[in-house]
Formats: C-alpha cells, structure tokens, sequence
C-alpha cells in the first residue's frame, strides 16, 4: 500500500480517537485495531440504517399517495394462499449485488427532495400507476430473483404461450407489461379475457326502430336501430384550402409539407368522437364470444357482406376504468373501426367510412390557418425550456379548446368539457387521436401533381395508417391541426399475450380512438 495512504489513515485514526501519536510497533498495532473496530462500527450502523430504511413503514412515511398501502395489501403479493410477503424495496429496488446499494441512495435524495419540495397532494398518482411510469421503478431483476421458472405445473396452455412469447422477446418486455396489477391490485386490470366487458352498459332511453334521416346538407341525429344510441353528426360544406403547415409554424415537422392545395367535396362529421355506448351497440350485435379473430376474415372471403362478425372479446380493459357511456372509445384495432363502419353503413342504410386524412384536417381547421383553429402559439403551450418548466404555462386559451398533456391529468374526458371550432365539432383535437382512411408515409404530400388536388386519399399503399389530432398525453405541438401521427401496430400489440395477437383490440394502446363520417350524396 502506498506510504503516504497510511500516513494519511492513521492521522485521521489519531484526531477521531484522541491516542497520542507515539512511534513504535505496539502504537501502530494500536492504531490499527482502533482503526478495525471504527470500521466494524461504521459497518453494523451502516447496516442498521439500510435495514431500517428500507422497511414498509419506513417507505410509507413518505409515500402517502392513498391508494398505495390498501392496493398492496390486496395484491397477490400480500394476500395469497402461501403467506408470502412481498415487500416494497423487493421490487422497487434490484436485488443486493446488482446495485442495490447505489439505487437505494438514488432513490433516497429524488424522494426526499419531492416530499420536500412538492405538494403531494396535487400528484396524479393515478397516472404514476401506468406501465410507462411503474416499469421505470420497478426492476426484472427483482422479478426473476422471485419467478426463476416460467413454466410451473398448473400453467395453463395460453399463460405458456405467454411466456414463451416473453422469453424470445425479454429485450422488449418487461414482467409488469403483463403483470402490472401483482405488485399494486387494480380491477381494471384484468390480465384474462374480459368476456363480460361492455355487456352491462345500458342507455336509458327508447328504443330506436328507425335510423336517423337526412335532409340536405343540414346536421342530423343518427338512431341505430334497434339499440338506445344515438348521436350527432354535422354537415361540412366542401371547400377548398391548404393542407399542412409552412415552415415557419412552430414545432411543425418534416411531414407536414410542402403545403398542398386541396378541394374536398361536402360531406357530414361525427359532432364527437364515437363514444363507447355507440361501440358497444356494435359489439354487441357482433361480438365473437368465445370464437377466433378469424371469425370476420373468415366471412369475407366467403363474401357473405350481410353476415358482419365483430370483435372478440378484449384482453383486459380497454376503457382503462375511466368509464364508458358518452367516453370516448379506444384501444380497437384500425381493423375494428372499419368493420365497425360497414356494420352502422348496413344497419342505417347510409355510407359510413373513416374520414380521408384531408377530410379531417379540413374539418380540423374550420376555416383557419393557424397551428390551431383558436389563437395560441404552439411553442409558449409546452413546458420545453427552463423557464417554462420553472414558472409553469399560461394555458387558459388552449385549455378551454384542447385536452393534451398539461390538462389532462393523464387521461381522456367527457366530450362537453370543451369548446366546439367553427364547424361546430368538439375534441378534434386532443383528447384521443383519431384514425383516418389514409395509410401513412411521411413524403405523401410530395408524390401529389402541382396544382390543386381534389379529394386526396392518400398512397395507395402502406404498412401503418395514418392518426390525427394529438391525444391527452401530447404536448402542444402534437395536438396543432397539421400535425401527422399513424398507427404502431407493432409496438401498440407488444404485450398482447395471445397466439395470434388479436386483430382487433391494441394491447398497448389507450390512446387512439375515430369518428366517423357520412358521405352526403349531391
């Protein structure tokens, strides 16, 4: 060892204890017990205070947050037939020899430093809840340490499946993609087929015997027959104007340009995105208990149009618990959503579709050529930069217009918490995205003739469908009428558990929902 490190040490031995410094092996010896029994010490207190700090009682001290000790003590991690207790730092922390040590001081200084500088009371825990929050804080390695075998005795054939999936893809997922509720119980998420989802919302109204009838360009109430639903669909009169951004729009993206003239014909818009009482009216009529997702392929080939076989049931719960009825519906396929259309076109007697890509934005705008068709920068709604994230932002104009990231409390709304835009249409943009017909591809504008172009609809190929408006967990640049998003099939199926991945619920995805449109006959 270096000379002046034990110089140094036994300085430093000398003032904490007080022994004269006296030259001789037997006062070096004496030091260097001293200098042992300080360490053993620091050692035993050093444990002690990671033993203490890391007790349940200790973790709950600062984690107040309501739902956090009663969901826990409901989980499968406190209340099963073993008598297992599953602690806190078991999972939120990696097991010890994996970092443990330096994860838990990490962990320490954030936690103390928000229960010293934040209102915790104001913390949407709820949102904290999600997997693309929860998968941040709790480790695989903590998982495995606990769940070495994924294939014990008793596993039924679809939870081998499962996990065989999650073996040739362990660089994707994470045990909580599936397994989210074990840790911290929640109703809401079902990790089974939800057989019984949206066979007991009911609508107290009459029941309807004929669809809703059109008289001209003018707004009608559409009935679907034979249910309790109805709902509002506005006319928008053709027109033409430009379609996409300039470069100078803030926040704009690549994908957006170059503007291109654009004339569409009249036709009619959903006043509110399809609402779940709406779909439900569908999935009921056509829902595939107990059958394959080929039931649909399987009658179109066949070419039997009448015969409209829907969705089979969810995996989980695709309203998130935020409530059905007048909400917004989402996390079906594109595929649903079309059958879903040519289910309302039969049973109404009228031609109903996914809007074009141009359709929607025109309707988006209402007139306008701003980011938005209200006043608003896009740049001074987002909290980017330092001083925004330190001050916070002015959001009572976009507020009023838009349910994105900084208003949403991490999830969608009822359709009359915002303003209508000109047309008269409510959450355009915002709240969920919306599909449209169009597949995507980020140079479509450019692959349009010079000069106007009358009703575009897009490449007349692609792999993923294009998505408008922004959502509630966007920032403001995602929500502006121009911008562009599309469909994530991969990724937005990931931890869908079955062989095959249904064709028509998004296991990943809670984001997205449509409207619809109604073409008007001239």
């Amino acid at each position: 060892m270096n000379p002046l490190i034990i110089k140094l040490f036994l300085a430093s031995t000398h003032q904490m204890t007080g022994i004269p410094r006296k030259k001789g092996k037997r006062y070096n010896r004496l030091i260097f017990l001293s200098g042992i029994l300080l360490g053993i010490i620091l050692i035993f207190a050093g444990n002690t205070a990671v033993v203490k700090t890391s007790t349940n009682e200790f973790c709950a001290a600062c984690h107040v947050h309501p739902q956090a000790t009663q969901t826990w003590k409901r989980s499968t991690h406190v209340d099963n037939q073993r008598g297992v207790l599953v602690n806190c730092v078991d999972c939120h922390l990696p097991p010890k020899g994996h970092g443990y040590l330096k994860e838990k001081a990490i962990t320490g200084i954030r936690d103390v430093w928000g229960k010293i500088t934040k209102d915790v009371e104001s913390l949407n825990w709820e949102e904290k809840s999600h997997l693309e929050y929860a998968k941040d804080h709790v480790y695989e390695l903590s998982c495995i340490g606990c769940h070495q075998n994924n294939f014990p005795l008793g596993l039924s054939v679809e939870g081998k499946e499962a996990h065989l999936y999650y073996e040739q893809h362990a660089s994707e997922l994470h045990c909580i993609n599936c397994h989210i509720a074990v840790g911290h119980y929640s109703q809401d998420q079902i990790h089974a087929k939800n057989v019984d989802f949206g066979m007991s919302v009911t609508v107290d109204k009459q029941v309807y015997t004929e669809p809703g009838i059109i008289d001209g360009l003018n707004d009608f109430t559409e009935f679907i027959p034979d249910t309790k639903v109805s709902f509002e669909m506005v006319a928008i009169p053709g027109g033409t104007y430009l379609m996409g951004s300039p470069e100078t729009e803030p926040l704009r993206s690549a994908d957006e340009g170059p503007r291109l003239e654009v004339k569409v014909s009249s036709f009619f818009m959903g006043r509110m995105e399809v609402s779940w009482e709406e779909y439900l009216a569908f999935f009921k009529q056509t829902g595939v208990q107990g059958k394959t997702s080929d039931a649909y392929l399987n009658v179109k080939q066949a070419g039997e149009v009448d015969a409209i076989s829907g969705p089979t049931p969810p995996w989980g719960a695709p309203d998130q618990g935020w409530g059905k009825g007048t909400m917004p519906a989402m996390s079906m396929t594109h595929h649903a959503v079309e059958v879903y259309c040519q289910w309302l076109s039969k049973v109404t007697d009228k031609k109903y579709r996914l809007p074009t890509e141009a359709e929607w934005e025109y309707a988006a705008r209402g007139g306008t050529e701003t980011p938005y068709y209200f006043e608003g920068d896009p740049a001074k709604y987002t909290k980017r930069g330092f001083i925004r994230k330190i001050f916070g932002v002015d959001t009572t104009n976009i507020s009023s217009n838009v349910n994105y990231r900084l208003n949403s409390m991490g999830k969608s709304t009822l359709p009359g918490n915002t303003q209508r835009n000109p047309f008269g249409l409510v959450h355009m943009l915002g709240n969920v995205a919306e599909f449209c017909a169009d597949w995507y591809a980020a140079d479509a504008y450019e692959m349009y003739p010079a000069g106007r172009v009358d009703n575009p609809t897009g490449p007349a190929k692609g792999a993923e469908y294009v998505v408008r408006g922004g959502s509630y967990k966007d920032e403001a640049d995602r929500v502006r009428s121009a911008a562009r998003n599309y469909t994530k099939t991969d990724s937005w199926l990931k931890t869908d558990p079955q062989i095959p991945k249904s064709i028509w619920w998004y296991s990943d995805c809670f984001y997205v929902g449509f409207r619809v449109v109604c073409e008007f006959d001239e």
